[in-house]
């Protein structure tokens, strides 16, 4: 089995000094490349025009991720749609809720959260009925995956792609020289099958991470060998997963 020495992470770099993979390319003698293989992009205000949503129309707004945020109100911007004061914003999680601070003066009143990070947590899901009567806008990417969330809360809502995810390809010049490639999501598989359409052939000693189901199986259906999943009753975090695979080579 080949000793694994440089791994790529296909997340953004962690804002901590303490990240668990720190600490692992420490005890392992590793070196780390963090590196998406997937990237966010905003619609313009040209092709949100095409959508013929109004944003003025709006009373209240859903959001499940902070790309969700930064592109609502860039969008309000650049189509000169001024945010009343008494607008509504339900998040899924408090961080997101938080994170609206960098747009608007945080007011309880107006600003819910649930406690799951999910579009239907109960939670969240009675702060919405509640306010019932507004119009709410619920910002989304062209992938988006909550097609049934909001299903039973009887409301008027309207989704809009604000944002896509587009594959962050590879200079021609950039090297690819990874022992280990960990993913987190279907697309990086693509985006990695898209970049390296030879990578099976060319490519065959290097192992596979995945995390989730859904990732897992975008890899074997391209045909991969997964050999580092997560999460799992043992190991629910890919460090976790990652690190126990380590250990068996040593």
């Amino acid at each position: 089995m080949m000793k694994i020495k440089k791994v790529l992470v296909s997340q953004p770099k962690p804002t901590s000094e303490k990240s668990p993979y720190y600490d692992i390319a420490q005890r392992y003698g590793l070196e780390l490349v963090f590196r998406p293989f997937i990237k966010v992009e905003g619609l313009s205000s040209k092709e949100f025009r095409q959508s013929k949503i109004n944003l003025a129309d709006f009373t209240a707004v859903i959001f499940t991720a902070r790309h969700a945020v930064d592109n609502f109100f860039r969008l309000c911007e650049e189509t000169r749609v001024k945010i009343p004061d008494t607008m509504k914003y339900f998040c899924t999680t408090e961080a997101i809720a938080l994170y609206l601070q960098k747009y608007i003066v945080y007011r309880k009143r107006k600003i819910f959260f649930g406690a799951s990070g999910k579009l239907d947590d109960a939670q969240l899901k009675a702060a919405i009925t509640k306010h019932h009567k507004e119009n709410f806008l619920f910002p989304i990417s062209d992938v988006h995956n909550d097609d049934n969330a909001l299903d039973g809360v009887k409301i008027n809502f309207t989704k809009a792609v604000m944002y896509r995810t587009v594959s962050n390809d590879f200079a021609p010049d950039e090297p690819f020289d990874y022992d280990a490639l960990l993913f987190f999501s279907p697309a990086g598989i693509d985006s990695l099958m898209k970049n390296f359409p030879d990578f099976k052939e060319s490519y065959k000693n290097v192992v596979i991470g995945c995390f989730g189901a859904a990732t897992n199986k975008a890899a074997e259906d391209a045909g991969l060998t997964v050999e580092i999943k997560a999460p799992t009753p043992e190991n629910p975090s890919m460090t976790g997963a990652f690190e126990a695979f380590l250990k068996k080579q040593k």
